[in-house]
């Protein structure tokens, strides 16, 4: 039974590890605090302290790299990942180590489509962070997968503020909303880890749905799907927490390995997320 070290385990992390247990892996899941009730009971350990991650007691065959930052800034983004990466990497050197980057890396404002080869240089300082680790990572044979934005259960802000009637769309609405289902993410990170487990391989994913929509054209599938009226226009928020940007991501390579999404765009899910969505 191969053994994933699972470091973090939030929202993503209780679907990858329920993944991975389901596909006949022994977990060990690490969080902050940790929580011996949790399924499978977590570790407490904090990524940013050398010594607690130098005490870890497990051997893992493969480690996944999806804590949170807290909402933070700089310096939690560089001692949650980079910090953290470094100390895992130190601490289980030889084992393949998978980091959830983010697409907010890309920068274009262009509509252009991106791929694992365009260019990913962020005017962000949190952006900038997360380049120096995945550049870190990969500098130790491990692999970097750039999620694009996650929704889920219980969990969609377009959604959630679209069937509370405050969207806006920007401007024209020509800005692609790059997006990825919970459970999607969690199966493509499953599905690298069977596929590079044992071996080095250095490589980038992307991990986004198939069939990013232009702002204006997912409001026009949610009012048809909801039989609500489209939102008004308004001027673009400079302050979105992943930066103004405006291209495609490619999830080419990543389905080139054998990997599909089950939700191929946000309208094929939006319905099932409605029915459980909070909207107080």
């Amino acid at each position: 039974m191969p053994t994933l070290l699972l470091c973090g385990h939030g929202y993503l992390g209780q679907a990858i590890s329920r993944d991975f247990i389901t596909g006949g892996w022994d977990v060990t899941a690490i969080s902050r605090e940790g929580d011996p009730d949790a399924t499978p009971p977590e570790v407490s350990c904090d990524l940013s302290s050398a010594e607690q991650v130098a005490a870890l007691n497990v051997s893992p065959d493969f480690i996944v790299h999806c804590a949170s930052s807290g909402r933070g800034g700089a310096d939690a983004y560089r001692a949650v990942y980079l910090e953290g990466c470094r100390y895992l990497l130190q601490r289980f050197p030889g084992i393949p180590l998978l980091f959830t980057s983010s697409t907010s890396v890309y920068a274009q404002t262009d509509g252009s489509e991106v791929t694992e080869e365009s260019l990913a240089d962020p005017d962000r300082e949190t952006g900038k962070i997360l380049r120096e680790t995945e550049e870190l990572v990969l500098s130790h044979g491990g692999i970097v997968t750039r999620l694009a934005g996650i929704y889920g259960p219980q969990r969609s802000v377009i959604l959630k503020k679209f069937l509370r009637g405050e969207s806006v769309i920007e401007e024209d609405g020509r800005r692609y909303l790059n997006q990825i289902h919970r459970d999607d993410a969690a199966s493509a990170v499953f599905h690298l880890a069977w596929t590079a487990a044992g071996r080095k391989s250095s490589e980038i994913y992307n991990i986004a749905d198939s069939n990013p929509l232009s702002q204006l054209d997912c409001f026009k599938r949610l009012s048809e799907l909801f039989l609500r009226p489209l939102p008004s226009s308004g001027p673009r928020d400079p302050d979105r927490k992943r930066g103004w940007t405006h291209k495609r991501v490619s999830n080419a390579k990543l389905r080139a390995t054998g990997w599909q999404p089950a939700y191929p765009s946000f309208p094929d899910a939006a319905p099932g997320i409605a029915k459980d969505l909070d909207l107080s």
